[in-house]
């Protein structure tokens, strides 16, 4: 109700506020507006406010981002032009060969020039190298086709030149840790090498050539081009003082003569071959071709010319697919044959080539029985491929022969065979040393290259083996290696041949080709003692023969020498055991064992002038005492080895497919047609 006091009061009282605002914030007169020129003044000011550290730390990272744009642009440009050209490449090639890859392998490669020279002996690293996808190299069939050169060379050779562009850099690094050792070797100094770690996986199985070519081909190593740079070394002193000769004297600058057939150079064929020696290769084809003349009155032993000559003959024309080496095979191969004209098919072990007559030695009518059993591998491939069963008759009939003959003790062979009665001769001695070692190995290498078929063979395989465990096995110490000893009329001795080292590869061999676990086990033990046999000496080289310690005594290491035995002939089967070690387990300390033996092998047996040396004195670093004799089967084995062992390709040589010989010549494996 309004009342008369209200009205009489007037009307109601209204509140303000009062605001005052200066011309610079009315909008329109100076203020706030959204304008460049507005933004630049209030940007400008802000700046002005800050440090001048500030503004030095805003204006790096402004240029840094700016660096890093344009680098990323380039990056990016370079790798979308390389995308471009490969594949604008690969279209070309496609079109000029169809079907064909850039990276396309052969079924061995074709040898290639390694240009690059490492001097005496190049530092080398013992870095890993990286692990490259794997190569099938092997043919898939027993056809033989010559390769195809252009595309492979190609690729082999960029890659030989991409890893020793590397070593180069490496050795430029390090040449002043080098140090000059006896005679002139150039050494690395004393380096850790690598650890035991990874494993060679086992590459799915291809089921065509077609599909093995679209294989990257592995790189050769650091290790295996210091293998070649031995090789063209020793090739050197062969080629300036024995061309053409069976071997080389590198003390003398000479040569000395066995057969008269120029042993070393036909070793050494597939070796140059599988290193990728084209020059050398293709030099030693033409003094084959022209000069290898078996039409001559001379007296060669029916075993060496075997594995040597028909077995190097052999393995090259299946590797180069050239018919030259066959044919010169298809020669040695019947010359040798009067060899079997015995009354009891024991072949003689002198034949005379030129003249077509066989004879026992002077002093006696008995051959040893490895020459006799070690034969089998290469005339029955030569059987194969000529269609001509004569070979492979006459020593299988060998073979069929000694499996049903007496004198044996538990599957051991004594070492002599008379051949006028066929029987065994000096019974009661057993060793898997000279005149019997490599009879064992040819019981396994047979079964295998027939295709696992011939059960004789494997019988007398594993009954043998069982002998060695029963009569031949002990534990020396006080390290407690395991070793293979001999037995003479019940008596054990403690005596083991550098030649017994075979034994560790052929067991993995066949633990690899299914036989009992229980052979890679003592593979593994046996391996390690023919190791020892190196680390144990003054120079890291192994004598002849040594005589393992039975009882611990003070001041003793294992293994004893003694004077008639402590030279060393470059000999190869120890490396060849490690190949085998390698390529099966995939256990990286018996490339690095191996490695330490290579390198002591340039520390003490190399000549400066070209070539390698046997010697003397295993136990004198200072004057090891050279022999002046380079064996044939240091280019022939042991160096073969040594670069198929330092291999990360399980398919270089692939062992479900070869098998090697005893001279190290690899012969295929036969298939069903």
């Amino acid at each position: 109700m309004y009342s008369a006091a209200a009205a009489a009061a007037g009307p109601p009282r209204r509140d303000f506020i009062s605001v005052t605002l200066g011309p610079e914030e009315v909008v329109g007169v100076g203020g706030y507006n959204n304008s460049k020129a507005w933004r630049r003044r209030s940007f400008w000011r802000k700046w002005k406010q800050l440090s001048r550290l500030q503004r030095s730390v805003i204006l790096f990272l402004f240029a840094f981002l700016a660096v890093c744009g344009v680098i990323s642009y380039t990056s990016m440009g370079e790798a979308w032009k390389s995308i471009t050209n490969k594949s604008l490449d690969e279209q070309r090639t496609e079109q000029e060969i169809p079907g064909l890859k850039l990276a396309n392998p052969a079924v061995l490669p074709a040898p290639q020039k390694a240009d690059a020279s490492h001097g005496d002996y190049p530092e080398l690293s013992l870095q890993k190298p990286p692990k490259p996808p794997h190569v099938r190299r092997g043919p898939s069939s027993l056809q033989i086709k010559a390769p195809r050169r252009d595309m492979r060379l190609k690729t082999r050779h960029d890659t030989i030149r991409a890893v020793e562009e590397l070593v180069e850099a490496d050795k430029v690094e390090k040449t002043e840790k080098s140090i000059i050792s006896w005679r002139g070797a150039v050494i690395e100094p004393d380096q850790s090498t690598e650890p035991p770690s990874s494993k060679i996986k086992e590459p799915e199985k291809l089921s065509s050539v077609e599909a093995e070519d679209q294989k990257e081909p592995v790189p050769i190593n650091e290790r295996q081009l210091a293998v070649i740079e031995a090789f063209r070394h020793a090739w050197k002193g062969y080629k300036d003082f024995a061309w053409g000769h069976d071997e080389l004297k590198p003390l003398s600058k000479s040569y000395s003569e066995w057969f008269g057939l120029g042993l070393t150079l036909i070793d050494a064929l597939d070796t140059m071959w599988i290193l990728g020696l084209k020059e050398e290769f293709e030099e030693a084809r033409k003094w084959v071709a022209n000069d290898l003349v078996f039409d001559k009155n001379v007296d060669v032993n029916l075993f060496e010319s075997t594995i040597r000559i028909l077995g190097g003959l052999l393995s090259t024309y299946h590797l180069s697919g050239d018919s030259l080496f066959l044919e010169k095979a298809k020669d040695i191969g019947s010359r040798l044959m009067p060899a079997f004209k015995t009354p009891s098919k024991i072949p003689y072990s002198d034949v005379n080539i030129g003249r077509g007559t066989a004879h026992p030695p002077r002093w006696t009518s008995d051959s040893t029985v490895a020459e006799v059993t070690s034969i089998q591998l290469e005339f029955r491939e030569l059987s194969r491929l000529t269609g001509d069963e004569k070979f492979q008759k006459a020593v299988d009939e060998v073979m069929k022969h000694v499996h049903t003959l007496s004198g044996k003790n538990d599957g051991l062979v004594p070492m002599f065979i008379n051949t006028n009665s066929g029987q065994f001769t000096h019974l009661g001695v057993y060793t898997l040393g000279a005149r019997a070692d490599s009879y064992y190995e040819y019981l396994l290498k047979q079964w295998i290259q027939g295709g696992k078929k011939e059960n004789e063979l494997l019988e007398d395989y594993m009954r043998a083996i069982e002998g060695v465990k029963k009569h031949l096995l002990q534990r020396s110490e006080p390290k407690k290696l395991t070793f293979v000893g001999e037995l003479a009329h019940g008596h054990f001795s403690a005596k083991m041949d550098h030649l017994v080292c075979f034994l560790p590869g052929t067991l993995a061999l066949g633990a690899h080709n299914g036989l009992a676990a229980d052979h890679m086990k003592l593979a593994e033990a046996l391996i390690e003692t023919c190791y020892q046999m190196y680390a144990q000496v003054e120079t890291g080289l192994s004598p002849e023969i040594v005589h393992f310690n039975l009882h611990a005594q003070k001041g003793h290491k294992d293994v004893e020498i003694k004077p008639a035995d402590r030279h060393n002939l470059l000999r190869p089967e120890t490396v060849e055991s490690l190949f085998y070690m390698y390529r099966f387990t995939g256990d990286k300390k018996y490339q690095d064992w191996g490695w330490e033996i290579l390198q002591n092998f340039n520390r003490y047996t190399r000549v400066p002038t070209g070539g390698y040396t046997s010697i003397n004195n295993v136990q004198n670093p200072s004057n090891p005492e050279p022999r002046d004799k380079m064996e044939s089967f240091f280019l022939g084995e042991t160096l073969k080895y040594m670069f198929l062992l330092f291999s990360d390709d399980i398919d270089l040589i692939n062992l479900d497919k070869y098998v090697f010989n005893t001279e190290a010549h690899p012969l295929p494996i036969w298939v069903p047609a």
